[in-house]
């Protein structure tokens, strides 16, 4: 199949990497993303979207200049991905407990004016949306199953709750800003805390496949 022979990395690491485990809550909102539903009501994302939005995302970050960007995400599990991919395409950061007022108050002395704010988890980086929502600001957001999404301008359908999913699905990002540049990547997937590996998959996986 040609759409999975043109995928950014073979999908079997996509599997490995847990990108298409979702949650067993699913909001109406991400019904298009999700491949289906297990007996044990766990979702299943399509990965063919994942890739497609991945690309699709790099393209409109490529067009900002990096300190134009700022990548956000609040959980444990991001910090080593947004660090990582930050790092490599020169964005601006904030990692950990984002601070009301950072892109509303001028006065604060976290404030700051981005162009395109990246998230990387709905739910938990909230605070974030919703001032980038104040201050007409678009956003990206890597979104899990149960995530709402109404009001998201581009999203990267992935599992946001383990550390090698995002640091996949951000170093694949990353790579792809760089090459549509025509810029040097020199950093490995596991820079991003992620890994290449052998997938096992589980019961039901084979239909996504």
């Amino acid at each position: 199949m040609s759409e999975e022979e043109n995928m950014l990395v073979d999908r079997e690491q996509y599997l490995a990497n847990g990108v298409h485990i979702g949650t067993k809550a699913q909001h109406t909102s991400m019904d298009k993303y999700i491949f289906h539903v297990k007996k044990n009501q766990l979702a299943v994302l399509n990965l063919e979207d994942t890739d497609k939005q991945i690309r699709k995302v790099a393209e409109v970050l490529e067009d900002y200049d990096p300190e134009e960007i700022l990548v956000v995400g609040r959980t444990e599990q991001a910090r080593t991905p947004i660090k990582a991919f930050s790092e490599a395409i020169g964005s601006e950061l904030i990692d950990g407990r984002f601070m009301p007022g950072t892109l509303t108050n001028p006065e604060s002395e976290n404030f700051v004016e981005p162009e395109i704010v990246v998230v990387s988890n709905p739910e938990e980086d909230a605070q974030a949306i919703q001032e980038a929502q104040d201050t007409n600001i678009p956003v990206v957001a890597i979104a899990d199953s149960e995530n709402e999404i109404g009001e998201i301008d581009y999203v990267i359908p992935a599992n946001n709750k383990a550390e090698n999913s995002l640091g996949l699905v951000y170093f694949l990002l990353a790579r792809e800003i760089a090459e549509n540049k025509g810029e040097e990547f020199n950093y490995e997937v596991s820079d991003f805390g992620a890994e290449i590996k052998e997938a096992e998959p589980e019961e039901g996986d084979s239909e996504e496949e």
